[in-house]
């Protein structure tokens, strides 16, 4: 079959990610003589720099990864948590029915930096230095500007003038927009990690101890005091039309660490599929695949409308599930075990035909009934609200600013045996003002979070939102075997999904599954602000040929025609038994690249 590109084989390592410069310094720190952590921590740095639009050092990251040395796989949590302040009673006081895409309200506490550090400190193998350096060389020296950048800025041109102009002058050097593929910089941010990496070398030589030295740094020392003294005084205009203050301090910086979890899993065939817990999203790939277990996907095509139509409608009764049921599962009690059982699905996948569902189904598990009940109402409030909020015409001030931000991803594999699937996110230039003293911008997370009471993604101190970041990890006969993500907020698991199912379905490999058409559903409720939702909308793209669009429109599919190469951002990595490394990643956007030997 013909690829785009060929799928990377090796057996020394392989780093796939959104960006090359990202790829290469992943794979720099491999012949460093670092580990996939190492590599996947470096990379993770440079796409901050070089996808501001999509990352950015103040943003969060979950990864689950398998680690030779402990023979387990485990999830790392950098999702950082509501501030104490962010309370829903303080932001209807403020005027809102929805917590603004932007903005000063819309923070949590960053949680990336710490996230890597723990990383690093506990299975990578390189120094603070070693691991920060490509990062700070493309800051302070330049970097080719990605179009999409350029353009995004050119989107913002006027706002960043008038509103926020911190970031104006961080991102409109010389009072302009910058050129694609010319060099971009962004000193202060390379300032600011050299100051970390000095502050962390001065608790001396020993690794662990710098590496505490930087977590410090960042959340207790000067970037939380930049941080906390910017929150303070700025009243920065968002999508909500209005401007406002924001909670975060310091303090719930200071307070907050990094942490390991336990993954969600499923057995699915001969396949363990590991996901983060349903404080994100990601066990909706795992109740999709509860659900399809029922039908022979085999003897569908992986083009075919019956294939894209199963898919689809197996994706939305589970999205809907996400809604009536997922939260920060330190908060509230997730009935998971009933969500993945066969007799719940058995009985969910009855409400499967051969028509398009225009409906939001989600599951009635005995003793949620209630709260299932005023998710809906929620939903249905929503729909109905004010055009302002509900995603009518908007005001002139959330045209200005409304450029949504995105997502990265990186996979690493190494020679030992390790494998991490990470998806750095938030924290991007559109997010919020530039932090002058510090170079980068807070993320904008909390737009998850729900204002009316008592629902599992309610907003409330100390919650992690309910995130669309998630990564991938799968097992095979019993070995660790596969690491693979996308970025796309809701659109995650749905590209996800195709990948594994082409992959362990029809036999194809990497890069053959990523380079087939892609599809996706907008049925059910956005993440994010201002929650749009599109009954029965399935976009695909034209190459899955005029014979299967018909056939979905004929199913009852509100079909939105994608130009080729335009939908998905898939990378993926895996190993055999016997070492034998393969690497792949999507040529649409025309910057991700997966690299090894």
């Amino acid at each position: 079959m013909f690829t785009t590109r060929p799928e990377i084989l090796g057996t020394f390592g392989i780093v796939t990610s959104t960006h090359w410069l990202a790829t290469a310094a992943g794979m720099a720190m491999l012949e460093k003589g670092g580990n996939a952590f190492d590599a996947c921590v470096a990379s993770g740095f440079v796409l901050q720099v070089v996808e501001p639009h999509l990352v950015g050092p103040s943003g969060e990251v979950p990864a689950v990864f398998y680690s030779a040395k402990t023979r387990k796989v485990e999830v790392l949590c950098g999702q950082g948590t509501a501030p104490k302040g962010a309370t829903i009673a303080h932001y209807k006081s403020e005027g809102l029915k929805l917590i603004p895409g932007n903005g000063m309200l819309a923070t949590v506490v960053p949680g990336a930096f710490d996230a890597w550090m723990l990383l690093l400190r506990d299975h990578g193998l390189l120094s603070l230095r070693e691991v920060l350096e490509p990062a700070i060389y493309y800051a302070e020296h330049g970097h080719p500007l990605l179009p999409r950048v350029s353009d995004t800025i050119k989107g913002l041109k006027e706002f960043f003038e008038t509103e926020w102009p911190t970031s104006a002058s961080v991102f409109l050097p010389g009072g302009e927009v910058p050129k694609p593929r010319q060099l971009f910089r962004n000193p202060q941010l390379a300032d600011t990690w050299k100051r970390v990496i000095r502050e962390a070398e001065a608790k001396g030589s020993d690794r662990e101890a710098q590496i505490e030295g930087a977590r410090n740094a960042f959340y207790k020392g000067f970037v939380a005091e930049a941080i906390d003294a910017f929150v303070r005084k700025t009243e920065a205009m968002d999508q909500s039309g209005s401007r406002h203050r924001g909670v975060l301090t310091g303090d719930d910086m200071a307070k907050w660490q990094a942490t390991y979890d336990a993954p969600q899993t499923y057995e699915y065939h001969n396949y363990r599929v590991n996901k983060i817990r349903p404080w994100g999203q990601g066990p909706v790939f795992l109740q999709t695949l509860a659900l399809l277990k029922g039908f022979d996907l085999a003897a569908m095509g992986p083009t075919s409308g019956q294939f894209v139509h199963t898919v689809v409608e197996a994706m939305k009764l589970a999205f809907a599930d996400r809604e009536a049921y997922y939260g920060d599962t330190d908060f509230i009690d997730v009935p998971m075990k009933t969500l993945l059982s066969d007799a719940y699905n058995d009985e969910r996948r009855k409400l499967i035909t051969e028509k398009a569902s225009r409906e939001l189904r989600p599951g009635r598990v005995e003793g949620y009934e209630d709260q299932v009940e005023r998710t809906l109402k929620a939903l249905r409030d929503l729909s109905t609200t004010d055009k302002k909020v509900s995603g009518g015409e908007p005001t002139l001030a959330s045209m200005r600013s409304a450029r949504r931000g995105d997502t990265v991803h990186i996979d690493a594999v190494d020679r030992f045996g390790n494998m991490i699937a990470a998806m750095p996110s938030g924290g991007w230039l559109q997010s919020s003002p530039v932090i002058p003293e510090l170079g980068f911008m807070l993320n904008s997370r909390a737009q998850m979070f729900w204002l009316e009471e008592n629902l599992p993604a309610s907003l409330a101190p100390g919650k992690r939102p309910r995130t669309t970041l998630t990564p991938t990890l799968a097992e095979k006969d019993g070995e660790p075997y596969m690491v693979f993500g996308s970025p796309g907020g809701d659109q995650q698991e749905q590209w996800q999904l195709l990948l594994f199912l082409r992959h362990a379905h029809h036999g194809l490999n990497l890069q053959e599954a990523i380079d087939q058409p892609m599809s996706h559903t907008a049925h059910f409720p956005s993440s994010f602000y201002p929650r749009e939702q599109k009954p029965g909308h399935l976009m695909a793209e034209e190459t899955y040929g005029a014979e299967v669009l018909d056939d979905l429109r004929a199913r009852g599919h509100e079909v939105e025609v994608a130009p080729a190469w335009t939908v998905g951002r898939l990378v993926a990595a895996s190993r055999d038994k016997d070492g034998l490394l393969h690497g792949a990643a999507t040529p649409r956007l025309m910057q991700a690249y997966a690299a090894g030997r």
